[in-house]
């Protein structure tokens, strides 16, 4: 897990910048949360976390211009004095001079926003919690099928970029090629992209790179997804036994969290992308609570019983 930096979070959300040290790419954020100071601006630190990014909004705003000059300074000192990352003002707020002597004593950045408080702190911290969360690259390749993230495993050579193109052509869309960055968001929910360098590109044995954006359009392209399905193909084993009925319910672990998945064996002739469009249809399916092999199951157990 990297830290994001000062400078990466100023980019994302446009802020503007109140005092600048210089110091927006050292200032590292390893804390996905964010701290309204409403209690430690009435003196109490007990738990405070002084890495988080602090804001103020309009409680916290209107309870410093209620102070005289004097106990806002000693209120702000002590909350700048902890080595805070940052304070944001939300809603355009403006700064007091308190509030720049303690930025000029601590060399801490203040930064602003036009956003509503809640809106702009739930948004960085979804951010936060995206940037700062477990990873993992995976050799694979990644696409959207149908409104499902699946994500396509196997060996060297056995075929997955052929495969993600055919399903590009198709009308889906492709997230990543050759090289998956997996991040575990939640403790249910894994999000793949492709690493920048490679964005859009997919390789192509005997013909080399294409830009699958360039030659599709951009509906064709996406630039991440979750991963809700994974699909395991291998070169086609004639002494392995493959499941025939969809009844064994098969999971692959990322990140410690189990994935719905299956197994395709690979042989010539097999037309892999529509064998991916049908499993996406499919675990559609039995998301929805429908499972084909358990009807015929049912079906089968109730003709015997009658």
């Amino acid at each position: 897990m990297a830290p994001v930096t000062l400078k990466g979070i100023i980019s994302e959300f446009e802020l503007e910048v109140v005092t600048d040290y210089g110091n927006f790419s050292d200032v590292l954020i390893s804390v996905a949360d964010v701290t309204r100071p409403g209690l430690q601006l009435a003196g109490y630190f007990d738990h405070f976390g002084p890495d988080r990014i602090q804001v103020l909004g309009n409680m916290e705003t209107a309870f410093l211009d209620q102070l005289s000059s004097e106990e806002r300074m000693k209120r702000l000192d002590a909350l700048f004095s902890k080595g805070i990352p940052c304070l944001i003002l939300s809603r355009n707020h403006q700064t007091t001079p308190e509030m720049l002597a303690c930025s000029e004593k601590y060399r801490i950045p203040i930064l602003r926003t036009g956003e509503p408080t809640a809106a702009f702190v739930s948004s960085v911290v979804k951010y936060l919690n995206v940037e700062l969360a477990p990873r993992m690259s995976l050799h694979g390749v990644l696409v959207e099928v149908y409104g499902e993230g699946i994500l396509i495993l196997g060996e060297s050579g056995v075929g997955k970029s052929e495969t993600a193109l055919e399903v590009v052509k198709r009308g889906h869309r492709l997230i990543a090629d050759d090289l998956v960055e997996v991040r575990r968001v939640s403790d249910t929910t894994l999000l793949g992209r492709a690493p920048e360098i490679i964005r859009h590109l997919i390789e192509i044995r005997g013909i080399g790179i294409l830009d699958v954006k360039e030659l599709y359009g951009v509906s064709s392209v996406k630039m991440q997804e979750n991963i809700n399905f994974v699909i395991n193909l291998e070169i086609w084993n004639e002494n392995k036994i493959y499941e025939r009925l969809g009844i064994t319910e098969e999971t692959t672990e990322v990140l410690g969290i189990h994935v719905p998945s299956i197994t395709i064996p690979v042989r010539p002739g097999r037309n892999l992308a529509i064998i991916v469009e049908v499993a996406a249809i499919n675990f559609r399916q039995k998301k929805m609570g429908y499972n084909a092999a358990k009807a015929l199951t049912d079906r089968v157990f109730g003709q015997n019983a009658t």
